[in-house]
C-alpha cells in the first residue's frame, strides 16, 4: 500500500474502502490541495449518502478521473494502521467475507469518526444554596468540592441519577467551568509491585518477557492447572511491554462478567484498564477507540471484537480461556478469534500468549509440533492441592420422577454447608424446564420460528426460545387439543433445580448465576459468592469460566452427559474442557476440594480422563481420532448454511449447489441436509460441509465453487470456514 500525495499525484484518485458489504474498495477523486494516504479516514458519497470509509490505496482505475466523485473531507483522526489494514484485507480473503464488512468491525463506534471535542464543562461548587437540601445533593456537593467534574461523574461517585446533578446546576449552585478534556483512560503502572512468583511461574514469565523484549512474532501457550496462576505470569508480560512503551491487548471469553479479572488487574498495575465489548454505551465506545487510536489507552481488556481496534503501538496479544468457543463469531463475519488473534500477531510481527487450563487440540498440536512454545505450570499456586473428582453412576441412584439430585451428593452438600463452606452446582441449562409437553395429546410446546422447544422459565412466567427470543405466556391449556392442566415440564432447568435444592436446604437460599441474568445481575451475584455472603450458587457455563471463589469446596455437575449428546466433532473435548474447568472452582485456597459428576455413563473416555486427571491421555485419544478421520486440527472443514423463507426453493437451491460441488483426491462434499435447527427465525435452512486434507486451498476451492452458481434474491448463503458450531 504505497503513500499517495494528492500534492504530487497526477491522477488524483484514490481507493476507499466503506465499511459495507461490498466487494472492494470504490474509486474516488482526490480534491485539490488535499493530500491522503492510504489509512486517511475520510469521508465520501455513496449515493445521496455521506459515508465514513478508509483510504485503502491507489484508485483500481477503468473510470476517467473526471467521472469521479471527489471525497468530500479529511478527518482529524489517526490513519488506520498499515498492520491492521494487512489484518482486515487477511481475514476477508480467509473467511470470504467482504473486505467493507471486516472493516466494519474495526470501526464500531460511529461517534469517534466526527471531530473530537477538545474542552469540556465541568462543574463546582460554589454557587448559592439550594432551599431544600437532601442526602443525595449533600453528596453530590461534597463530591464537587474536591474538584471539577462532569455531570457524569458527579452522578456516579455521588451515587446519584444525573437529574439530581442537573437539579443542582438549574439552581446555580453548581458552577459550570470549560477546561480542557481529561483523559478517559488511566495509566497502568509498570513499576507497581507484584506477588511473589514460584519457581515453575518465574520460568514462565522470564520467557514471556523474553519474547516482548525481542518483539519480533513468536507464540505462547501458557498451559497451567486451575488456579495455577497464570494470569500473575502474563501481566509480567503486560508489565514488560508497557516498559517498552507498547500498547497490550488481553482478550477475554466474557469480558462483561469479569469483576475479578479487573479487580486484580487494578491490584497489580494501580488502575482499571480501558474496556472493551458490546455492554458499552456509544459516547465511552468512542472515548475508547480514540484512546486506542491515539496511544493513550495502554492496556485494553476486551472480547473478541477489540481486535479489531486501531492500536498504534500494540505491543502484545494475550488471548486468555483460549479455548472458550464464546471466541467463535457465527453471526455477520464468521471467524474465531483466537486464530486470528494469532495472524494479527504475526501481521504486526508481536508476541501472542494463549492462556488457559484446558488447551484446545488446535492449540496443543501446534504446541507439540514446535510452531508454539509450550510453558507449563503443573501445580496449584501457594500449595493448594487440586480437587478430587468422583463420578456418581446414576443408573444405580434409582432417583424418583422430578429429581435431580443423587443421595451421594446431597449428602457430600449437607457435610460441606455444615462446616461453614460454600457449594456450587453446575447445570448448562437455563430456565426451568427444556420441554414441556402435553400429558393428553403428547404434543410438545415448540417455537413457532425455530425448530426448537420453547423453555419454561417459571420464575419469569414465560416460555421463551433460546434460539430467536420468542416468548409467550405459559397457556393453562393445550393449544393442540384444549385439554386444561394436563401440560408438564420435563427434564431440568437450573430453575427447577433451585427449587430442589431450596426444599432440601431451606436454611439456605441459592443463588442463581446464567445468561438470563442481566450484567449487574451476574457481577453482584458473583461478587456476593466470593465474599461468602452466599453459600449455594446454581449454575450455567459462566460459572465455569476463570472465577477464583475462595470459601468453595464443593462442585456438583448435575448433568456431566449434557454436552456429548449430537453430532459435534469437538463433543468429547468441549465437555472435558468444561466439567475440568467447572470442577476446578473448588478447593483453590487452603481447604482442600471435591467435584462430583453425575453421570450414566461413568465409562466414557471423558469421565475417566476427569476422574484420573489424565488430561494428556485424553488429547492423545482425542488427536488420534481426528488425526485417523482427517477431522481438524489434522484436515480442514467449510460449512455452507443455505436459508430462507421458501422451503422448496432452499432446498432446490441446495441440490444445484452440490451439483456444482469441486471433486478431488481427499476432497469430500455431504449434503445437502436440513441443518439440526431446520427452522431458525423464520427461514428454513439446510447445510452442505466441504471436507479437505490440509494440503487443500479451501478459500481457492470455495470461490470457484460459488463462482459457479446463481444465488436466488430471497436466498442467504453463508460460509463458515472452520466451523464450530453444526447447528
Amino acid at each position: 500500500m504505497d503513500s499517495l500525495n494528492a500534492t504530487h499525484s497526477s491522477s488524483r484518485t484514490v481507493a476507499v474502502l466503506l465499511p459495507l458489504p461490498l466487494a472492494g474498495p470504490y474509486d474516488y477523486a482526490v480534491p485539490d490541495g488535499v493530500a491522503l494516504s492510504p489509512g486517511d479516514i475520510v469521508t465520501a458519497p455513496l449515493g445521496a449518502r455521506q459515508m465514513v470509509g478508509v483510504v485503502w490505496g491507489a484508485a483500481k482505475g477503468g473510470v476517467a478521473p473526471t467521472k469521479l466523485k471527489p471525497v468530500r473531507a479529511k478527518l482529524d483522526l489517526p490513519p488506520l494502521p498499515d498492520d491492521l489494514r494487512r489484518f482486515i484485507d487477511w481475514v476477508a480473503a480467509y473467511t470470504l467475507a467482504a473486505p467493507g464488512a471486516v472493516l466494519r468491525l474495526a470501526m464500531r463506534a460511529p461517534s469517534a469518526m466526527q471531530t473530537p471535542q477538545r474542552l469540556q464543562t465541568v462543574y463546582r461548587a460554589g454557587g448559592p444554596l439550594p432551599e431544600k437540601i437532601t442526602p443525595a445533593r449533600e453528596r453530590v456537593l461534597a463530591c464537587a468540592k474536591t474538584a471539577p467534574l462532569s455531570v457524569a461523574e458527579l452522578a456516579r461517585k455521588a451515587e446519584v441519577s444525573t437529574s439530581v446533578v442537573r437539579g443542582l446546576v438549574d439552581a446555580g449552585t453548581l458552577l459550570p467551568v470549560v477546561v480542557a478534556r481529561a483523559s478517559v483512560v488511566e495509566k497502568p503502572d509498570a513499576e507497581h509491585p507484584g506477588p511473589q512468583l514460584s519457581e515453575h511461574q518465574t520460568v514462565s514469565a522470564r520467557a514471556l518477557c523474553d519474547a516482548v523484549q525481542a518483539q519480533t512474532y513468536s507464540c505462547s501457550l501458557l498451559h497451567g492447572v486451575t488456579g495455577s496462576g497464570k494470569t500473575e505470569v502474563y501481566f509480567e508480560a503486560i508489565t514488560q511491554a508497557l516498559r517498552r512503551g507498547k500498547q497490550a491487548l488481553v482478550l477475554l471469553p466474557e469480558i462483561a462478567l469479569t469483576v475479578q479479572f479487573l479487580e486484580r488487574f487494578a491490584a497489580r498495575f494501580g488502575c482499571l484498564p480501558a474496556q472493551w465489548h458490546s455492554q458499552l454505551a456509544e459516547p465511552k465506545r468512542r472515548d475508547i477507540w480514540r484512546a486506542v487510536a491515539c496511544g493513550e489507552a495502554r492496556v485494553v481488556v476486551g472480547a473478541r471484537s477489540a481486535l479489531y481496534l486501531p492500536f498504534a503501538e500494540l505491543g502484545l496479544i494475550i488471548v486468555d480461556e483460549e479455548h472458550d468457543a464464546a471466541y467463535k463469531q457465527e453471526d455477520g463475519v464468521t471467524y474465531h478469534a483466537r486464530d486470528m488473534a494469532v495472524v494479527r500477531a504475526h501481521l504486526t510481527d508481536i508476541p501472542i500468549v494463549l492462556s488457559s487450563a484446558t488447551p484446545s487440540l488446535e492449540t496443543m498440536v501446534n504446541a507439540q509440533t514446535g510452531r508454539y512454545r509450550h510453558l507449563l505450570l503443573p501445580d496449584r499456586h501457594g500449595g493448594a492441592l487440586l480437587p478430587g473428582i468422583e463420578a456418581v453412576d446414576m443408573r444405580a441412584a434409582g432417583l424418583p420422577a422430578g429429581q435431580f439430585l443423587s443421595p451421594r451428593l446431597a449428602h457430600l452438600m449437607a457435610q460441606t454447608l455444615a462446616r461453614g463452606e460454600q457449594v456450587l452446582l453446575f447445570l448448562n441449562r437455563r430456565g426451568y424446564a427444556p420441554l414441556t409437553l402435553c400429558r393428553a395429546c403428547g404434543s410438545r410446546m415448540e417455537c413457532p420460528n425455530c425448530s426448537a422447544w420453547l423453555v419454561e422459565h417459571r420464575f419469569h412466567n414465560r416460555m421463551l426460545c433460546h434460539h430467536c427470543g420468542h416468548e409467550a405466556q405459559k397457556p393453562k391449556a393445550c393449544p393442540t387439543c384444549g385439554e386444561a392442566d394436563r401440560l408438564v415440564a420435563c427434564g431440568p432447568g437450573i430453575e427447577r433445580l433451585a427449587e430442589e435444592v431450596a426444599g432440601a436446604f431451606p436454611e439456605f437460599i441459592p443463588a442463581i448465576l446464567s445468561g438470563d441474568n442481566s450484567v449487574a445481575q451476574a457481577r453482584e451475584t458473583i461478587a456476593a459468592f466470593t465474599r461468602g455472603e452466599t453459600r449455594l450458587l446454581i449454575g450455567t457455563q459462566i460459572v465455569a469460566k476463570g472465577h477464583h471463589f475462595p470459601g468453595l469446596t464443593l462442585v456438583g455437575v448435575i448433568d456431566a452427559d449434557l454436552g456429548l449428546a449430537g453430532g459435534d466433532l469437538r463433543a468429547a473435548e468441549r465437555t472435558f474442557q468444561m466439567l475440568h474447568q467447572v470442577s476446578g472452582r473448588a478447593g483453590r485456597e487452603k481447604q482442600a476440594g471435591r467435584a462430583v459428576l453425575q453421570t450414566y455413563m461413568p465409562e466414557h473416555p471423558v469421565m475417566q480422563a476427569l476422574i484420573s486427571g489424565n488430561q494428556a491421555k485424553f488429547l492423545e485419544a482425542e488427536s488420534a481420532a481426528r488425526q485417523a478421520r482427517t477431522l481438524p486440527p489434522f484436515g480442514r472443514l467449510a460449512a455452507l448454511i443455505i436459508s430462507g423463507p421458501d422451503q422448496e426453493q432452499v432446498r432446490g437451491f441446495a441440490v444445484a449447489l452440490a451439483r456444482a460441488a469441486p471433486h478431488g483426491a481427499n476432497l469430500h462434499v455431504l449434503g445437502p441436509a436440513p441443518a439440526p435447527l431446520a427452522l431458525l427465525r423464520g427461514r428454513h435452512r439446510t447445510r452442505l460441509l466441504l471436507m479437505a486434507t490440509r494440503q487443500h486451498d479451501v478459500q481457492a476451492l470455495l470461490r470457484a465453487w460459488l463462482a459457479r452458481v446463481k444465488i436466488p434474491p430471497a436466498v442467504r448463503l453463508s460460509v463458515d470456514v472452520d466451523p464450530y458450531s453444526f447447528m
